[in-house]
């Protein structure tokens, strides 16, 4: 997830330089929420692993 975020990040900064002001925001957009759901998703993930521990 956390790639795609980036690679729409990318689109948007060419996006920007070009000049294509909606293309861009709707691109920065996507990677915002993109990245807000990969970091969500690491913190519950690293929680969990602090909760539960090492038990095998």
């Amino acid at each position: 997830m956390l790639n795609w975020a980036l690679i729409f990040l990318v689109v948007a900064l060419i996006a920007g330089l070009l000049g294509f002001t909606s293309i861009a925001g709707t691109a920065i957009g996507i990677a915002k929420i993109l990245f807000v759901v990969f970091l969500a998703l690491f913190l519950v993930s690293a929680i969990m692993h602090m909760v539960r521990g090492r038990r095998v």
